[in-house]
């Protein structure tokens, strides 16, 4: 999905395009995801890629919604990522290119993944 700067501005509010655009971080704790424990997709606040099943949808303590699995193998890109010092894997949106968090490999089982994800970059479809 190919959007201008301008249209991408128009479409999103400041904090989405902050951290979908600019690869920004939402405050820990902010995210009114963090605590949904209702049956549904996360999608794409940018484009409304399905990302991840509530089903996999753990409480990591981190302060973001944090998953174990995307919803399939397609649905994100993975790339090494040295900002600030640490080498980290960056989560973007395959559809849109929109920054969705970081993936770390100390998550539960069965994939032993944690895919800690800015809530702004995030919507919910209630199953």
């Amino acid at each position: 999905m190919e959007l201008s700067e301008k249209d991408w501005r128009e479409k999103l509010t400041s904090e989405q395009y902050r951290v979908l655009r600019e690869k920004g971080t939402e405050r820990p704790g902010r995210s009114p995801f963090l605590l949904n424990e209702e049956k549904g997709i996360y999608q794409c606040a940018g484009c409304g890629n399905d990302l991840f099943s509530s089903d996999t949808k753990f409480d990591s303590g981190c302060g973001w919604p944090s998953f174990y699995e995307t919803i399939n193998s397609n649905a994100v890109v993975h790339t090494r990522d040295t900002a600030h010092g640490m080498i980290r894997t960056e989560i973007t949106c395959a559809k849109c290119d929109g920054h969705l968090g970081h993936v770390f490999p100390d998550g539960p089982e069965p994939t032993g993944n944690r895919f800690c994800m800015n809530g702004v970059s995030l919507e919910f479809k209630k199953a």
